[in-house]
């Protein structure tokens, strides 16, 4: 996948654009990211958010490595697909924007 893809699919399933980076954010706390994609020129990395407010790597993988799930369009390669918090950190993010637009 490319960066443009990853963009793509990212702010399809419930990512929001946040400082120029693909993130998710707690539902408390919708304008505060907590996961980041950082697009760089040849990697991805994926980070997350610690409790103290600094931002650690999860993961980084070349452009070339990701590949989206036949299935569900899910990036594998970066980790999401190991970590049942982030199905449902993107599905409480995708909700809460599908119900702001019904206002």
């Amino acid at each position: 996948m490319t960066a443009q893809e990853l963009t793509t699919w990212a702010l399809a399933n419930g990512w929001q654009m946040i400082a120029g980076q693909p993130s998710l954010t707690k539902p408390s706390a919708p304008k505060e990211a907590i996961v980041r994609l950082v697009l760089k020129a040849t990697v991805v990395n994926l980070e997350v958010k610690k409790p103290a407010g600094k931002w650690e790597k999860f993961s980084g993988v070349a452009y070339a490595k990701v590949t989206a799930d036949p299935e569900s369009g899910l990036p594998l390669g970066l980790g999401m697909e190991n970590v049942p918090g982030f199905a449902m950190l993107m599905r409480d993010n995708k909700d809460r924007q599908v119900f702001a637009g019904m206002k």
